[in-house]
């Protein structure tokens, strides 16, 4: 009896990490060893092996018990000899062929002591195990339990293996990766990184200042290896290990691409500086005199704009993604294993999922410091002081854009879930009949919300969630975890049209509303505290002064305008997509022009936007363009320009019989006719195709000039420059 009670604790301690967990009275005071919270007498349990006590729920999380391990090890072993000795593998043509029992590992002491190979197993292939199949194929209904069930531990036990082995290896190279690209910059100062002799021949202001660029590409070197280990070790390990949705995957790391090709690109231009500033014959002592070229290319044009959406859409997400992250560490177990095996290097102790999304959220705002020391201890050079002062100014600009975005992204995220809050069946009516839904809330933009005090006649106060939106103000009530629209004797959407703002006398805290209806209304509201209430005139007062005319926008949207709404904005989202895609196939084809002219890096790159020319003849050019831009704007040229590239076609691509000139007469008697009796509408209809194709084709003769200019193998002659002339 005490063996088979014996075996049976044992069987339980497999499904508990090796401890044989009893139940266990404990005092107030004691604390659970693997979260250092107190543990009540229901809940405790205590190992009597390693002397751990520990919550009922927390048993999953504690490590494998140490005395128990060689234990399981050894019986495991004496399991696996004894069973392999009745296993019959499937039979081939050529004989009976055996498997080696290191190939399988039946116990689960196995899986978890796979947790700790590290790089020197990851050379092993499943192609040397075993073969799941072949191990499977002999088997029956008729064969033993247990030994279906030692097969079924090995075979889990390997692909167990290979997950965690490919996990660990990936981990490992990207350390040793990282580690190789920052072998130049583990001193802490540049001072530190240069001979003493090289040292003394500069001066004191010369050493802040490398000291501060030194900085400034080791901090960068770290943020790449954040970035890294977010795509690399996270990212993958959870789309190819777990095989989470990309969907989750994506929303815990967003614009994750984006970064590393922005700072990939940066630290490769600090790096080569560095290079190229390396006194001769040594490969750690460099003094870099200039820098501000690079800063104003990082933090102008493009990549500007690159950096401004990608870490605007970041940072506003943020708050989303640790929360995801946190909810998965909770529920999902799978989830949890995953970080505790990638998190043991020492490097990933501190460099969790959380920890890199803030060191990633907070490195833009780390540039107008360093640039701003940098700026402070050049003192020689007046042209490297102009170009840092330059960039320093483009940099608190992005930073101010990029807080005005998220700003934005933040109220818009906002709206959308206090409208999924609102009452699908809420609506109420306005002032001009209309009915207004809880829809018309997501085609207008929220400038500011809180809680207001609403005064109803019977001199009682009613806490009010109050919407100032672009044209309007929405008053909503909560109830039921949900919100409606309340039940007043006035409207509870309110129009911001020529809207007053009045303090009330003798009452710090209140205000009145009084709308340009007819009759006027007055709405009285309360605010928490006198300052609440000055922030709320301020912000309505501001709005009420660029709201929009009823005729640019209506207070209620019809479906019919609803969906033009939709279409339009989908086709001014094609046309950015359609921009940045012409902007990037004209950066290839300067490059292409570079790598076939054999000349590569003598010239830099040309960024400029597309139809944008950089010859000394282009604001000349450009005037006339616009010139002809203008004038094909109006029907009547349009008219003409139409009518004679037809002829123009006809003459030049078909033969000249009298059939053709007649049928041209006749065309233009119709058109005449027709000039002068036909309505308005199909006049402005006419004029409105012709004025598309018009500007098409103006299109097609700027793309014919472009490409004719651009192409590298042209070169501008004399008579060229009098023929455009």
């Amino acid at each position: 009896m005490r063996e088979q009670e014996k075996a049976a604790r044992e069987r339980e301690a497999s499904y508990n990490n090796g401890h044989l967990f009893t139940s266990l009275t404990v005092s107030g005071t004691t604390l659970c060893t693997a979260c250092n919270k107190s543990i009540t007498a229901k809940e405790a349990l205590s190992c009597p092996t390693c002397n751990v006590t520990i919550h009922n729920r927390c048993r999953d999380t504690l490590p494998n018990c140490i005395k128990m391990k060689q234990r399981q090890q050894k019986t495991a072993l004496m399991r696996n000899n004894s069973a392999l000795q009745n296993v019959t593998l499937r039979t081939k043509t050529s004989g009976i062929r055996e498997r080696p029992t290191s190939a399988i590992y039946p116990s689960e002491s196995f899986r978890q002591s796979l947790l700790g190979a590290r790089r020197g197993r990851s050379s092993l292939s499943m192609s040397k195990s075993v073969s799941t199949n072949n191990i499977a194929g002999t088997l029956n209904d008729d064969s033993p339990l247990g030994l279906r069930r030692i097969l079924s531990q090995s075979t889990d036990s390997l692909n167990f293996r290979t997950r965690a082995m490919s996990v660990e290896s990936l981990t490992d190279d990207v350390l040793e990766e990282i580690e190789h690209e920052g072998q130049d910059f583990k001193a802490d100062s540049w001072s530190m990184a240069v001979d003493s002799t090289y040292l003394q021949t500069h001066r004191k202001n010369v050493i802040k200042q490398q000291d501060v660029i030194y900085e400034l590409i080791q901090t960068e070197l770290h943020h790449m290896r954040t970035l890294h280990i977010m795509e690399r070790v996270f990212r993958q390990g959870m789309l190819e290990d777990l095989q989470m949705e990309s969907s989750t995957v994506h929303a815990m790391f967003p614009c994750l691409d984006q970064l590393i090709r922005i700072h990939s690109h940066f630290l490769a231009q600090l790096l080569l500086r560095r290079n190229n500033s390396l006194q001769s014959g040594s490969n750690h002592n460099f003094t870099i005199y200039q820098l501000g070229d690079i800063l104003l290319e990082q933090f102008s044009g493009q990549c500007a704009n690159d950096m401004q959406k990608t870490y605007a859409e970041f940072c506003s997400r943020h708050l989303k993604a640790v929360k995801l992250y946190k909810g998965l560490l909770a529920r999902d177990k799978r989830f949890q294993c995953f970080i505790r095996r990638v998190s043991r290097g020492p490097l990933l102790r501190c460099h969790g999922v959380q920890e890199c999304i803030l060191l990633v959220t907070q490195r833009i705002s780390k540039y107008p410091v360093l640039i701003q020391r940098i700026l402070d201890n050049t003192t020689e050079d007046e042209a490297e002081a102009i170009s840092l002062a330059q960039a320093l100014t483009m940099v608190r600009e992005l930073l101010s854009s990029i807080d005005q975005q998220m700003e934005e992204l933040e109220k818009t995220q906002r709206l959308q879930e206090i409208q999924a809050k609102i009452d699908p069946r809420a609506e109420t009516r306005v002032r001009d009949g209309g009915l207004f839904k809880p829809g018309e809330l997501l085609r207008r933009r929220l400038v500011y919300e809180g809680i207001l005090f609403w005064k109803t006649p019977g001199s009682r106060l009613k806490d009010i969630q109050v919407l100032l939106m672009t044209d309007i103000l929405v008053f909503l009530q909560e109830k039921d975890q949900r919100y409606i629209f309340p039940s007043m004797d006035k409207p509870p959407v309110l129009s911001l049209q020529n809207l007053i703002v009045r303090d009330i006398a003798n009452q710090e805290r209140g205000m009145f509303l009084i709308s340009d209806s007819s009759p006027p209304e007055m709405y009285e509201f309360h605010a928490a505290s006198k300052e609440d209430k000055n922030i709320w005139i301020r912000h309505i007062q501001c709005t009420v002064s660029k709201c929009p005319s009823r005729e640019e926008f209506p207070l209620i949207e019809t479906e019919h305008k609803a969906h033009l709404r939709r279409l339009k904005a989908e086709l001014h989202q094609k046309d950015r997509e359609m921009l940045e895609l012409l902007q990037e196939r004209v950066t290839l084809f300067c490059e292409l022009a570079e790598v076939t002219s054999g000349q590569e890096g003598l010239q830099p790159p040309i960024t400029r936007y597309l139809f944008r020319a950089d010859t000394p003849q282009a604001p000349r050019a450009e005037k006339l363009l616009m010139d002809a831009t203008a004038e094909g704007n109006t029907p009547s040229f349009l008219l003409l320009y139409i009518k004679n590239f037809f002829f123009f076609f006809l003459d030049r691509h078909l033969p000249r019989p009298v059939v053709v000139i007649e049928e041209r007469k006749r065309i233009a008697t119709i058109n005449k006719e027709r000039g002068a009796t036909s309505n308005i509408s199909f006049v402005k209809k006419e004029c409105f195709i012709l004025l598309l194709f018009g500007r098409l084709l103006l299109l097609l003769h700027i793309l014919v000039l472009e490409q004719l200019t651009d192409y590298p193998g042209n070169k501008t002659t004399e008579s060229d420059l009098v023929l455009e002339q």
